[in-house]
């Protein structure tokens, strides 16, 4: 249950950052790729930051806490990979 939370905090990220990207100064890129560029770090460190709260705090082994970073991470990163890609390959 708490994997699925954590990626629900992924794509409420996601959200808050796809609203409010018209907003970015973003130096002639298009926005919603620049939110997406800043997501993709950004979300890669909340979620070591969670594998380190489970190991830390949980009691899991890295091996254990290695796979569900992986889903962590990359379900909300291939959505961001997706939009960007969508958004990105119209930009001239």
């Amino acid at each position: 249950m708490h994997t699925v939370k954590v990626i629900a905090a992924g794509f409420a990220l996601l959200g808050v950052l796809l609203l409010i990207a018209p907003r970015l100064n973003t130096g002639g890129r298009h926005p919603i790729v620049f939110a997406m560029k800043l997501f993709i770090p950004l979300w890669f460190a909340v979620s070591v930051i969670n594998l380190i709260v489970g190991i830390t705090r949980a009691g899991y082994s890295f091996l254990q806490e290695a796979p569900i970073l992986l889903v962590v991470f990359g379900v909300p990163a291939l959505v961001a990979s997706l939009i960007w890609w969508r958004f990105g390959r119209n930009v001239s």
